[in-house]
């Protein structure tokens, strides 16, 4: 029992650790719509909010890490019981590690690219600053944080919620729920396609919509579990 309300506590603050940051970075940032601007704009603001906006981008990264645990207790303890929780803690972790690879890139790389533009002399240093930044971004945000990264955390709710239900650990409609949450968070992929094949159909609410049910879902997980009564299959 006490594995488990660790597990509860870990799935809450992971979320929370996602949320807060989050939520600080639409206020300072404008974030995600930042992103549909031109990159010129998008690397002055960002230079304007100094230290306090790197470090805001650093939290956002890090403090989602209490889930690689939660993850792995979750696995641990039901994968004898399921394959399908083996399977899903794999992916599960590797989607939460190439997602802070990505988002780390507003710590690390960004900042050096938004100098550069802001006190560039020349039309060419500005130039190769845009092209830098349009580089890093296609690759560490859309490749491995948002298709790579989402795609994994997608997969591994669905197989968790389909287990979990399965092994009368969940009610229904919480597997419900999980697997509809990844339903509507796969459709802002067409985001990503659209960023190389002009035209591409995009519902610009998914991401918002499908994200925040996902993270519902998590912090209701945690919820079950650190109320999970002595009566019910153990966990271990």
């Amino acid at each position: 029992m006490r594995t488990q309300k660790i597990t509860g506590w870990l799935l809450i603050a992971g979320a929370a650790g996602v949320l807060v940051p989050y939520t600080l970075l639409t206020i300072l940032f404008v974030y995600p719509d930042i992103l549909r601007k031109d990159t010129g704009e998008i690397l002055t603001r960002f230079h304007a909010g100094g230290a306090g906006l790197i470090f805001a981008w650093f939290a956002f990264a890090i403090l989602g890490l209490p889930l690689i645990p939660a993850y792995s207790l979750i696995g641990r303890q039901g994968g004898k019981r399921s394959a399908l929780l083996s399977v899903a803690t794999t992916i599960g972790i590797a989607g939460l590690i190439v997602q802070m690879i990505g988002l780390l890139r507003w710590t690390f790389v960004v900042p050096v690219l938004a100098d550069q533009y802001v006190h560039a002399t020349d039309d060419t240093s500005r130039a190769m600053a845009v092209t830098g930044f349009k580089i890093i971004h296609q690759f560490a945000g859309v490749l491995l944080g948002e298709y790579i990264g989402q795609l994994f955390t997608i997969i591994w709710t669905i197989l968790v919620s389909m287990a979990l239900v399965k092994m009368k650990w969940l009610p229904k409609w919480m597997g419900v729920l999980g697997v509809f949450s990844s339903v509507i968070y796969s459709l802002a992929q067409a985001e990503l396609f659209a960023t190389v094949i002009p035209g591409f159909p995009v519902w610009d609410m998914a991401g918002f919509i499908g994200s925040t049910l996902w993270l519902i879902w998590l912090i209701l997980l945690g919820i079950f579990l650190i109320r999970r009564k002595n009566t019910q299959p153990d966990l271990a």
